[in-house]
């Protein structure tokens, strides 16, 4: 194996590393949302370790609780330090410990699965945008962390046969070019197989769509209020129809993909979390999948999958604009931190 290289250290003069610098947006930005994200996962961990069985999800779950718990520690000490006020987010008042077990073990692995990948999307896009070294240091700390989560996890799905891999491909026998420009074709005429990124894609929305169902299954069966109930409903809908057509995709081409989650709810109907926890929770999961369709349309090639996306982008932001309303109706939308409004500043 060849030895990599490191890369050279540039020497800078402490002065100009200015660890007092005041926040900028990007950092004010990304700390309030890792801190309001991980409030609500270690509330949601802090559940399922009252109910689970099998002994190595179990150190799963308190890795997790561990990492939501040193982020949300880091977090507070920085703004404290800034005297920012501290997000209110998520607490023990949205949380009963002692509800009945709503969900089987295996579902808690998919379920950290996608929480971990919500997190690194969010870990990633701060660092290139983050200035002051001590707060680069920690979204990298919190990079490599989850990283590291990530491998287990996906350790356990293997192990146990809880998951079905990514499709394998044949090895291309030499390196070949696009010739035609048929090949962006995907609604008539010769309509080429899938290429490697777009089945990725496909798997990973498939692999997103099926945890973020079971877990909207769950929601509907335990909400209280009326209205979040009906967005609920209408969100497992929009959920079912979009992993029935990813499926297609890949079915067409004789690929595997991975399977529902639905078998892995429980019957009960007494509700572990509040209706707050879970509405944002949903919201923030469908926000998600607006980002994933950002990557997935990135690196496709085909008209009719780009298409499919478009339509599945529409639907998902209603629910999205529909789910913050009710969060803004009952006053449990917490404000992110925001620019000065000059116009009311010269009205006042």
């Amino acid at each position: 194996m060849q030895i990599r290289k490191p890369i050279k250290p540039i020497k800078l003069s402490p002065h100009k590393l200015n660890p007092d610098a005041k926040l900028t947006a990007a950092e004010m930005g990304k700390l309030w949302a890792t801190y309001m994200g991980n409030s609500m996962s270690k509330q949601i961990i802090e559940y399922y370790l009252q109910h689970v069985d099998d002994e190595e999800i179990k150190t799963l779950l308190e890795n997790g609780l561990t990492l939501a718990d040193d982020f949300m520690n880091t977090i507070e000490e920085i703004f404290t330090k800034e005297n920012f006020p501290l997000p209110i987010g998520f607490t023990k008042d949205d949380v009963n410990l002692g509800a009945p077990r709503l969900f089987h073990d295996e579902f808690y692995v998919h379920y950290l699965k996608y929480a971990a990948k919500a997190g690194m999307s969010l870990y990633a896009v701060a660092i290139p945008l983050v200035m002051r070294e001590d707060i680069r240091d920690f979204f990298i700390h919190c990079n490599v962390s989850t990283i590291t989560l990530l491998g287990q996890i996906n350790d356990i799905l293997m192990t146990k046969g809880l998951i079905i891999k990514p499709p394998i491909l044949p090895i291309p026998e030499k390196v070949d070019f696009i010739k035609k420009q048929n090949y962006l074709n995907g609604f008539m005429g010769d309509v080429r197989s899938l290429h490697a990124l777009e089945i990725t894609h496909l798997y990973d929305n498939i692999e997103n769509n099926a945890t973020s169902k079971a877990l909207i299954m769950g929601f509907g069966q335990v909400a209280k209020n009326e209205k979040v109930r009906q967005l609920f409903k209408r969100g497992r809908e929009i959920t079912d129809k979009s992993l029935e057509i990813y499926r297609e995709k890949l079915q067409k081409d004789n690929l595997p993909f991975p399977s529902l989650l639905d078998h892995l709810v429980t019957e009960s109907t007494y509700s572990p979390f509040s209706d707050k926890l879970m509405l944002f929770h949903k919201v923030d999961m469908f926000s998600m999948k607006i980002r994933a369709f950002g990557n997935s349309l990135a690196v496709n090639g085909r008209r009719d999958i780009g298409l499919m996306y478009t339509r599945s982008l529409a639907s998902i932001s209603l629910f999205v604009d529909d789910g913050a309303n009710i969060l803004i109706e009952n006053g449990w939308m917490e404000q992110p931190p925001k620019a000065v409004d000059r116009e009311e500043l010269a009205s006042n």
